[in-house]
């Protein structure tokens, strides 16, 4: 009889992998048929890592001259040639990845925050409560977003952390758009209602219910904002507001090039390309996950 306990339960357990595996594969479907996701998702990965592990994909380094070797154009030795210093170009946009990454990474957890608190809030509140919270983002949607973040990082202070901070604060009223309106949706639906008759108290009910069934237009806007904020940041540092030389973040590199069009146009059209990309990538990714979620 153990025996058989001990060959009924590995059964079970197999056939629950089973399962798993299938209706993993089920979710994956839609993307892996897909080859223009799947391509902007491998670049944007690779971007990622080269932003944690820059070593990885240069042996240059980012801060190293060479006056002699100054204005290179694009060859086997360097990919995207050197500046005006004899700078390794391609390293210095790999390891630029890092600060840049960091700072769209604080600006979209700013804004997340910020947003989700804002938009649970007006939504499971509603009354004068919603009317006040949502008159306020009314006020900062009328703004630019960069032009709000540019007079945020101007009060506060140049560097990656004010440019984050302000960027964030920038696209902070989409996520609390966004959120109101999916807690209101999920709000009204039966199960909800079902659990409160039942007894569960609102906090229960926004914790089992309102916020697991609401995440996916959150996180697809979260997916779309992050190239939003790719090029706010890049903007804001091609103006002078983000870290401080020789430190090389994708708009600094930008800026550092205009003199040289003329003569050396790859400083600024390599890494420029490079930023169009990653926000072309990260855009073609959201837009997949909204189409895939509206057909399932």
């Amino acid at each position: 009889m153990t025996d058989n306990t001990l060959v009924a339960g590995g059964s079970r357990s197999g056939s629950s992998a089973a399962v798993r595996r299938a209706a993993l594969f089920q979710a994956a479907r839609p993307y892996l048929r897909r080859p223009g996701f799947l391509l902007a998702l491998v670049f944007v990965v690779l971007v990622v890592v080269s932003g944690l592990l820059p070593g990885l994909f240069t042996w240059h380094s980012p801060t190293a001259t060479s006056p002699a070797e100054k204005l290179r154009g694009p060859g086997l030795d360097h990919l995207f040639g050197t500046d005006e210093l004899g700078r390794d170009l391609f390293s210095r946009v790999v390891h630029g990845s890092t600060l840049t990454i960091r700072a769209t990474g604080g600006a979209v957890l700013v804004a997340a925050v910020a947003g989700l608190a804002i938009g649970v809030v007006a939504g499971f509140a509603g009354g004068w409560v919603d009317s006040v919270l949502m008159r306020l983002v009314d006020v900062l949607l009328a703004i630019p977003a960069l032009l709000l973040a540019l007079s945020i990082v101007t009060a506060i202070g140049f560097g990656t952390l004010p440019v984050a901070i302000a960027v964030g604060v920038g696209i902070a009223p989409g996520f609390a758009r966004t959120t109101r309106a999916e807690v209101f949706r999920v709000r009204g639906q039966a199960y909800v209602e079902a659990a409160r008759t039942g007894g569960a108290s609102w906090g229960r009910v926004l914790l089992r219910h309102v916020l697991p069934n609401s995440w996916g237009p959150v996180a697809v806007l979260a997916v779309l904002d992050f190239g939003t904020a790719v090029l706010a940041i890049s903007a804001l540092s091609f103006l002078g507001f983000g870290a401080a030389p020789p430190a090389a973040e994708w708009g600094t590199l930008i800026s550092s090039g205009r003199n040289y069009l003329i003569t050396s146009p790859w400083l600024s059209l390599l890494p420029g390309l490079f930023v169009g990309l990653v926000v072309f990538s990260l855009n073609h990714i959201a837009r997949t996950l909204e189409e895939v979620r509206r057909w399932q």
